[in-house]
């Protein structure tokens, strides 16, 4: 007997976000965001400085507590799950500043990205070296004194040992060149087309669309609208490009 497929409207979401809210304080950032990233694709969350994505990032990564709403990866509610736990779910976030060890080697963040389990130092080092030649002539080197390309590729080394289900990153081309910003987006790419969901948070609205499968605009704490690269890439001038 065989199963058949699921259809496209049968498969959960990887990630949705159902009337999230999170406070600094007194101070209310998000005002009940409400968000939904399908499985396999590279969505891409779009906004101004300020506009509560990466608080949003960091309520996904269980690094904020909401103070109404859920999460929910896949089907389950992450409900009060520690950041640990969320990492055993695959989730795996690549936060902005690029959470390296900059007083470690290349070779000890690599061994340290194995504590998870079940990895071997030679294995990270093999995918990681094969992903990102450059890194092996660094081994030795402290992350911290790594160009802004290297550390990049080096927190993204985490990404791939750990294989994850959903991948969040923030900001992935702050500070860097063009063709590095290029050439981390392909891997981007390619990531997805293994099956992985990624949502990515960009500030620049051209370098995220160029690889993005959907995206939506965040302004003052608040999803505007959502759709297509294309439609958002167009609604973007006018919600907060111009102003």
């Amino acid at each position: 007997m065989t199963v058949p497929e699921m259809s496209p409207a049968t498969v959960p979401p990887a990630l949705a976000i159902r009337g999230v809210r999170a406070s600094y304080g007194r101070i209310e950032v998000l005002h009940g965001v409400d968000l939904t990233v399908p499985a396999g694709s590279v969505f891409a969350l779009l906004g101004p400085n300020g506009a509560g994505k990466s608080t949003l990032l960091s309520v996904i990564s269980g690094q904020m507590r909401p103070t109404a709403g859920e999460v929910v990866i896949g089907d389950k509610p992450v409900g009060k799950l520690s950041t640990q736990k969320l990492a055993r779910t695959g989730l795996c976030s690549i936060p902005e500043g690029r959470g390296i060890f900059p007083n470690l080697t290349v070779r000890e963040n690599l061994r340290i990205w194995t504590y998870r389990g079940g990895l071997s130092v030679k294995a990270v080092e093999e995918q990681t070296y094969g992903t990102f030649p450059r890194l092996a002539g660094r081994r030795g080197q402290l992350a911290g004194t790594l160009s802004g390309g290297e550390q990049q590729m080096l927190a993204i080394s985490r990404a791939l040992v750990t294989d994850p289900k959903v991948l969040l990153l923030d900001e992935l081309s702050m500070g860097l060149a063009p063709l590095i910003v290029a050439e981390l987006y392909e891997l981007v790419g390619t990531l997805a087309a293994q099956g992985k969901t990624v949502l990515l948070v960009e500030q620049f609205v051209t370098t995220a669309l160029l690889v993005a499968t959907g995206a939506a605009i965040m302004v003052h704490g608040k999803i505007r609208q959502q759709g297509t690269p294309s439609d958002m890439a167009t609604a973007a001038h006018g919600v907060y490009l111009s102003s």
